[in-house]
């Protein structure tokens, strides 16, 4: 089996181990890092999100995968900046949980598949605050991504929709939310752009709100 292969099933099936095995065999073969990224890492994460979308894995699955990815990104990393791959991501992705609201698995969750989708992901943690959205989306942002888990700091999402309004930048930034009691219907209430009810179709609704082909 081809190292690309090995490396893209290793993911998927959570074995970090044998990932940064292969990611480094590759890279002592000449495949650029580059293209273990994509056609290796990309290409798993997209598979876990079908089976993930399809009943045929959950949520703990999908944490086993994105922690064999992140164990090989580390590998990746250096010579991703080195190749100039890091100027060619997907989109920049600016996520946080919102005031008020300390939960991260889910946010966690959806910024390690963005991360493994291509894009370049600003995790700004959990009780964010519209300021602190503003100011990181000031500073280049193609999306910014709001969690909530609680009925009591879902209305602040519609805060950092005003917020990102008032500066002139509601039209330059897509906006999507997700969250147990988060619903499409109160996404289009406050002005987001689109709602995911889980990490593998938030990847998709943030392609489909930048209009990147999968």
């Amino acid at each position: 089996m081809p190292v690309l292969e090995e490396l893209r099933q290793a993911v998927v099936d959570g074995q970090a181990k044998a990932a940064v095995a292969r990611a480094t065999q590759g890279l002592e073969e000449g495949i650029p890092a580059e293209v273990l990224l994509r056609d290796g890492l990309i290409s798993a994460m997209q598979e876990v999100g079908r089976l993930f979308e399809e009943g045929e894995i959950f949520v703990p699955e999908m944490l086993v995968s994105a922690r064999a990815m992140n164990a090989t990104l580390v590998v990746l990393k250096p010579l991703l900046a080195t190749e100039g791959s890091e100027a060619r991501s997907e989109g920049k992705v600016v996520i946080g949980t919102v005031q008020g609201d300390l939960h991260e698995i889910g946010k966690n969750l959806v910024a390690i598949m963005l991360e493994g989708s291509g894009f370049e992901v600003v995790d700004l943690g959990t009780d964010v605050s519209p300021e602190r959205f503003l100011e990181a989306a000031e500073a280049g942002a193609d999306v910014v991504a709001m969690s909530a888990l609680l009925t009591t700091t879902m209305t602040n999402m519609k805060a950092v929709v005003e917020a990102l309004g008032r500066a002139g930048l509601r039209d330059k930034v897509r906006i999507i939310v997700g969250g147990a009691p988060i619903t499409d219907r109160f996404a289009s209430e406050i002005g987001a752009d689109g709602y995911a009810p889980d990490a593998s179709k938030a990847v998709r609704k943030v392609r489909e709100l930048l209009a990147v082909k999968a």
